[in-house]
């Protein structure tokens, strides 16, 4: 089946309101899972903050929920710890027909500002028939469906990018696609880390029910591994980094079109943000941190309780800081990563990926491939749905794919 086939294929069966979707022919199946998120308590927009653990009481943070030209668009006016769809939520899990639970994993984790599966369908499928594992498409807080439905309507969005572009005349890249995340990361950019740190506390969540035989399609002893794309990798990353719980020090990850630090990315795009975005977002969590911390005594508190996760986060925050930590943690767990970049991709360029993977020197041994398609691709859509494309398209998506199975198998 061709990369257009499958992609349409799958589009007519892929169906999140339905338990499982039936692919055949085909050997697999989607089964959709549920999930109830045990840490909405770390997000902004609460009046009180509670940390058992420490006996440490904190009041409202004074996060604002919408920001300039948020309007009367009252989805974005939601405080984060109220966002419904963010707490409870099903996710597709690709896996063999009949065959009971699954006794190794794939997590996909996707990249920012997604609110659809639909390229990834395709990418799981691959993933799960050539390695034989099931393959879970978990999403990153405040993403896919774990969003409001209004934050993807192309008419409400269209009206704050409208409103954005009159606020800021030298706003670039600002689109309907983008318009809900940049009003909000702009507004409040500590947003980053807090819905990350929900994304990967719930993603401990989901292994530690995974371990304690609480998963209906996963085995108790499953072995977990990672198939990370864009900021989806930046996450996986810092699992790797710090294993919390310990329970993944065996696992591997293959990154593609990700790897580097943050002040190495070029988010600036109609898909995933705007300039005024991109520019509150670094002037925040890469030039004045330390200032800002001062001023959230509760976002003090988590990265002094956390100090690991912390200073992980920080030395993947800014190529200069914390380099010797940075690659201290990936020379150690260097075997278990490989990476795979595109040249011309603008938002993750090569050069920074290698330079983040394998250290000022090099002597860091994770393998990174560099590789060109012969059509016009992006960061966004490197494999676009077009069937005029041919063979070219699907030598290509079988190449990426080929190295990533080999390496997850």
């Amino acid at each position: 089946m061709t990369y257009c086939a499958a992609l349409e294929f799958l589009l007519e069966k892929f169906d999140q309101s339905q338990p499982v979707n039936l692919l055949s022919p085909s050997p697999l199946e989607i089964v959709h899972a549920g999930f109830s998120s045990r840490n909405m308590n770390v997000l902004p927009g609460a009046s009180r903050y509670e940390c058992a653990a420490h006996g440490a009481v904190f009041g409202a943070d004074d996060v604002p929920s919408g920001g300039p030209a948020a309007g009367h668009h009252q989805s974005l006016h939601v405080p984060d710890c109220g966002i419904a769809s963010n707490a409870v939520f099903r996710y597709p899990i690709f896996r063999r027909t009949g065959e009971g639970r699954a006794r190794a994993v794939i997590i996909l984790l996707h990249g920012l500002n997604e609110k659809r599966w639909d390229k990834y369908l395709p990418w799981a499928l691959r993933l799960a028939e050539s390695t034989g594992k099931a393959v879970a498409l978990f999403p990153i807080a405040f993403h896919m469906n774990r969003t409001p439905a209004d934050w993807s309507n192309a008419r409400s969005m269209n009206a704050v990018s409208a409103e954005r572009r009159a606020l800021y005349p030298s706003i670039a890249h600002s689109s309907f696609a983008n318009a809900a995340i940049s009003v909000r990361l702009q507004a409040a950019p500590q947003r980053f880390f807090w819905s990350g740190f929900q994304t990967y506390c719930d993603l401990v969540q989901l292994v530690e029910e995974i371990r304690e035989d609480r998963h209906a399609a996963i085995a108790p002893g499953a072995s977990i591994d990672f198939f990370a794309y864009s900021i989806g990798s930046f996450l996986s990353e810092l699992i790797l980094m710090t294993d919390p719980g310990g329970y993944f020090a065996d696992s591997r990850l293959f990154i593609f079109c990700g790897g580097p630090t943050l002040d190495r990315m070029y988010p600036g795009s109609r898909y995933i943000m705007d300039s005024e975005a991109v520019i509150a977002l670094h002037a925040y969590l890469i030039e004045h941190l330390d200032n800002e911390l001062r001023r959230y005594p509760r976002l003090c508190h988590y990265f002094r309780e956390h100090p690991e996760v912390w200073d992980c986060f920080r030395a993947m925050l800014s190529y200069p800081k914390l380099k010797s930590l940075r690659e201290q943690r990936f020379r150690a767990i260097a075997e278990r990563i490989e990476a795979l970049a595109l040249r011309q991709d603008a938002v993750i360029p090569p050069v920074e990926v290698i330079n983040t993977l394998q250290g000022d020197m090099r002597d860091i041994p994770i393998r990174v491939h560099v590789r060109e398609f012969p059509y016009l691709y992006s960061h966004v859509m490197p494999f676009p749905f077009r069937h005029s494309l041919g063979p070219q398209l699907d030598e290509c998506f079988d190449g990426v794919f080929d190295i990533a199975a080999a390496h997850l198998r």
